[in-house]
């Protein structure tokens, strides 16, 4: 049912299937957890959702991750912010693992790429179908779309980095808000809407937070989470260095990884080039078209575009396996890099989401996150348009293959409201005909 709260097992299906359907970097995976949870199932408010999305522009590491882990523990608290966030990343970890292997066994992929090639430009069109519903939504007056566009200009023609545009939003809205400005009542009377006329929604968690578990944030619990999250955190890698040695390649990927969860301020295109330079040209775990190879990898297989890291961390492992299986150590290797990666992110969620949703009252906590939400929308728009540019225009020429299955799933998503999921299927189906086709002839 529509707007009533789901079942925990219920929300273990729906995680797991968008483990599955994740494609598109951070700005599709989004997207489609707004076409999900906010407008098909109702589980989440519009204003808790981009309250959520704020919080985790924030933080370091993947935010499409932190806020599906966010969703689920809003829904179900730790349990299900620990399910959310671990089904997110495994069905790619598992996929990519298997490309990963099948690419130093054979060093061949291209079958796996065509594969997802219809994928792409699918994504693109549910990237740009969420811009346009979310910018509709979000982005209330003309002080919204100012800094929206602002946020755009910045970092697509400027290349301002992404951290300096949030912060920069964040500072206007504070000092907006001393003024009355940036508030959801303001930028409503501003963009002349009239809240009191449109029809009223009913989500399971909705702005009042009416039925939620109240969770006190305090320094007890501030303290368990922090001591149960780091022992997680380095009980692997402390395995690591009794059974090979701490200057063994596992430990090395493991510090090295955790180090960058701890910087990765501006997502995974932000930090893949300072991954990219240390893993081939200090520790040599791989070779620079090796890592343009997994970048690519990760870019057609669903989860985190810094999944990645798995890629580096396997071909580390398997090229620097000693007298141990290259299999073995490649899977050791993957393991422990999506380990030190990922498990920060349930770290940040289960310490700060307590103290933002206390403070969803304060006007001046507000008007920052809601400058941040108009940022926010500028940089999922630059997202969308990269990812566009790179989907449907190849090698100095319009890809028709591309465009047509892009236009095609746009008119499906939105004049005939087809599902997310049957949009991927056809179009991942279209890709592998046309791959036959190419084949054949």
């Amino acid at each position: 049912m529509e707007g009533a709260r789901p079942s925990f097992r219920e929300a273990v299906r729906f995680w797991l299937k968008l483990g599955f359907v994740s494609f598109g970097g951070p700005a599709g995976q989004i997207a489609i957890m707004h076409a999900e949870l906010v407008e098909k199932r109702r589980w989440i408010s519009e204003e808790r959702f981009l309250h959520a999305l704020n919080f985790c522009m924030l933080l370091p590491g993947p935010e499409a991750t932190q806020l599906a882990t966010y969703c689920g523990w809003l829904l179900h608290r730790t349990w299900g912010g620990i399910v959310a966030g671990a089904l997110f990343v495994l069905p790619g970890a598992v996929v990519l693992w298997a490309a990963a292997w099948v690419y130093s066994e054979h060093g061949d992929v291209a079958w796996i790429a065509a594969v997802f090639d219809g994928l792409k430009p699918a994504v693109t069109a549910i990237v740009a179908a969420a811009v346009i519903r979310i910018g509709r939504r979000a982005l209330k007056g003309p002080a919204m779309w100012a800094l929206a566009a602002a946020a755009f200009g910045a970092i697509f023609f400027l290349r301002v980095p992404f951290p300096a545009i949030v912060a920069g939003a964040a500072a206007i809205g504070l000092v907006g808000a001393r003024w009355g400005a940036f508030s959801p009542a303001a930028e409503a009377r501003a963009g002349g809407t009239d809240e009191a006329k449109e029809p009223v929604a009913r989500f399971a968690i909705d702005e009042a937070g009416a039925g939620e578990e109240a969770v006190r944030p305090t320094w007890g619990r501030a303290a368990k989470v922090l001591v149960v999250s780091l022992v997680f955190w380095w009980a692997p890698v402390w395995g690591a260095g009794v059974w090979q040695g701490w200057d063994g390649v596992l430990v090395k990927e493991a510090v090295f990884f955790s180090k960058a969860a701890m910087v990765t301020f501006g997502g995974a295109y932000a930090v893949l080039p300072y991954v990219a330079q240390e893993a081939v040209e200090r520790h040599a775990w791989l070779t620079a078209p090796q890592m343009l190879d997994g970048l690519g990898l990760a870019e057609t297989t669903p989860g985190p575009l810094i999944m990645v890291v798995q890629f580096v961390g396997f071909l580390g492992g398997w090229n620097q396996a000693g007298e141990q299986s290259p299999l073995l150590m490649g899977t050791l290797g993957a393991a422990i890099t999506t380990w030190t990666t990922f498990v920060p992110c349930f770290l940040w969620i289960f310490l700060g989401a307590p103290h933002i949703e206390q403070l969803r009252g304060n006007r001046r906590l507000n008007g920052a996150l809601t400058a941040v939400t108009a940022s926010v929308v500028g940089v999922v728009l630059n997202l969308a348009v990269w990812f566009g540019w790179q989907v449907l225009y190849r090698e100095g020429r319009v890809d028709w293959f591309a465009a047509t299955v892009c236009g095609g799933a746009f008119v499906a998503l939105q004049r005939f409201g087809v599902g997310l999921v049957t949009v991927l299927v056809a179009s991942g189906v279209a890709g592998v005909l046309r791959w036959a086709w190419v084949g054949a002839g």
